[in-house]
């Protein structure tokens, strides 16, 4: 079973996201967190294969919530998905070596594009 991860502190958002990967994946387990601390918690205790980021939080931002993941899991595998869509922090975040960087709203395209890119990694 694939453990996702979706870090968020839109429930609406998290929903959206949750419904449309598995409706495009088979076989998911989706665990929710909704700042980047309890991301960070969460990840530490599910280790999921996938993480969903979104950047603008409370409490601790997704940049600095991926930055602590990929200090302990260089290899985390993190897609950000965000409204948050300006060049320096795009730039800032893929130089964090994530797999990803989707604009919201999180939709149908999006998801099949992403769905695809992990069908393609777990061969």
């Amino acid at each position: 079973m694939l453990k996702i991860l979706i870090v968020d502190d839109s429930n609406f958002s998290q929903r959206i996201m949750a419904n449309l990967i598995k409706k495009y994946l088979e076989n998911v387990d989706i665990h929710f967190a909704n700042d980047g601390q309890e991301g960070i918690e969460a990840y530490k205790k599910i280790n999921p294969d996938y993480a969903f980021v979104d950047l603008l939080m409370p409490n601790m931002s997704g940049n600095d919530m991926i930055g602590l993941i990929k200090e302990f899991k260089a290899d985390a595998k993190i897609i950000v998905a965000s409204a948050d869509v300006q060049k320096r922090v795009r730039e800032e975040i893929e130089g964090l070596g994530i797999m990803s960087f989707i604009n919201k709203p999180f939709n149908e395209e999006k998801a099949k594009l992403i769905c695809d890119m992990i069908r393609n990694d777990l061969k």
